[in-house]
């Protein structure tokens, strides 16, 4: 699963939302003059789904909060407390999402569903990933909230999930160094280009940018004449991604000023060089 509502809270929810459906929009179950607490907590809860099938997902996380406020200690509302976490969820309120899947992990960690509560957590940050070009706060978080799936419920259906979710938040935390990385060296500003790209090499080697990553410091350190540096960008290109057109450009741009693609100097490039060659990188 990846987002649909949680496994142990399919029950005879069918039964009371048929049962409720006639009502309209002005049943006492739908805040009318008869007061919710005439009700059971199955007949609120089974009100619940029943908003969630007519897409009413904000109306639906009322009534599961109902069920949490008056019937506390009850069955019922740990169900209800999971429900309306992911019914927030549903209704892209982010926040109150958050508040009760954290609350239901606080209250039943043991739950068969704390491993459900902990990845809508998760994803009420990852869904929220803007484009590139924004502030990327939130995917730092998503990451954060998607590790602790991944660590913590490693048995579970959510933690293949977490991990494919992972690497593509991680994979656009290094996309936006690279974004930043490019608008730096288009202007000539070699020094803070450099700074950009080396942090995708050493912190998202794992990610699709790193090939990319070391063209661009070929390019930025042969701009500022520091060949030795240009040239192990070259080697390490060359050791892992041959195959690449990275490579090829980065061949030419070096080929053709008469030099090699071999590591050289004493840099931090030559140290990740040294790393490559002992398996310790990528």
């Amino acid at each position: 699963m990846t987002g649909g509502r949680p496994r142990a809270i399919s029950l005879g929810a069918v039964l009371c939302a048929a049962l409720l459906a006639g009502c309209g929009s002005n049943s006492a179950v739908n805040r009318g003059d008869v007061p919710l607490e005439t009700y059971t907590a199955e007949q609120i809860y089974g009100r619940g789904e029943f908003e969630l099938d007519r897409r009413r997902p904000d109306d639906a996380a009322e009534y599961f909060g109902e069920v949490e406020r008056l019937y506390p200690y009850s069955e019922w509302a740990k169900r209800a407390l999971i429900m309306q976490a992911f019914a927030y969820h549903k209704a892209q309120d982010y926040p109150n999402s958050r508040s009760a899947a954290q609350r239901f992990i606080d209250f039943y960690p043991t739950d068969e569903d704390a491993a459900y509560a902990q990845y809508l957590l998760a994803l009420s940050y990852y869904d929220q990933i803007d484009e590139v070009g924004r502030d990327q706060g939130l995917t730092f978080q998503a990451l954060q909230a998607l590790r602790v799936v991944i660590e913590n419920y490693p048995d579970s259906e959510y933690a293949r999930a977490a991990i494919l979710k992972f690497d593509l938040a991680f994979d656009h935390l290094a996309a936006k160094e690279m974004e930043i990385g490019r608008y730096y060296l288009k202007g000539e500003h070699y020094a803070a280009a450099i700074n950009r790209f080396r942090v995708v090499v050493e912190d998202f080697q794992t990610t699709t940018h790193t090939a990319e990553a070391l063209h661009r410091l070929v390019e930025a350190y042969l701009s500022l004449g520091l060949t030795n540096e240009a040239q192990t960008a070259g080697a390490i290109l060359g050791h892992n991604f041959r195959s690449t057109h990275w490579y090829e450009d980065s061949y030419k741009l070096l080929t053709g000023r008469g030099l090699e693609l071999e590591a050289a100097g004493d840099s931090w490039l030559r140290q990740v060089y040294r790393q490559m060659i002992k398996g310790r990188w990528l």
